[in-house]
């Protein structure tokens, strides 16, 4: 029985040490996000728990698998990920991003970028999901429920 026990706790240190690094900084982004949709026309987005939830579980993903990619190690894309959370949407997009220090820099760097800045001003987005990974790593799901 003690060596079941160490068994299970050895399998779950490291899930949990990749917990412990996880931030939720959408409530820190929202600010900035709906200044800059609106300099854009753009209307306002809300931070969403199901949303930040598939942000996290992918950045743990990609963390655990050594991976960079918008496809989940066992072969899910975004849409799967945020209908896994209960998220019932007719838009999602998702920006990744690797190595920046803060989130002015990732927020900045996806910005600058042609294909991220589309997610952030997606007129079809109105809820996000924004978190920091282990290792700097970035993920942000962007969102419209239902339609």
């Amino acid at each position: 029985m003690r060596f079941l026990i160490l068994a299970i706790c050895a399998l779950w240190l490291p899930v949990a040490g990749v917990a412990q690094e996880m931030q939720d900084l959408g409530p820190s982004a929202r600010n900035w996000i709906n200044a800059t949709r609106a300099d854009a026309g753009r209307g306002a987005v809300a931070v969403n728990g199901a949303l930040t939830q598939a942000a996290a579980a992918h950045a743990r993903d990609l963390a655990q698998s050594g991976a960079f990619s918008h496809t989940g190690s066992n072969g899910s894309s975004v849409g799967d990920r945020v209908r896994r959370q209960g998220y019932g949407f007719c838009f999602v997009a998702e920006n990744i991003a690797k190595g920046q220090g803060s989130l002015e820099q990732v927020l900045n760097g996806w910005l600058a970028s042609p294909g991220h800045r589309r997610n952030i001003l997606a007129s079809q987005a109105r809820e996000f999901g924004l978190v920091r990974g282990p290792g700097s790593l970035w993920v942000m799901v962007l969102g419209k429920p239902g339609c």
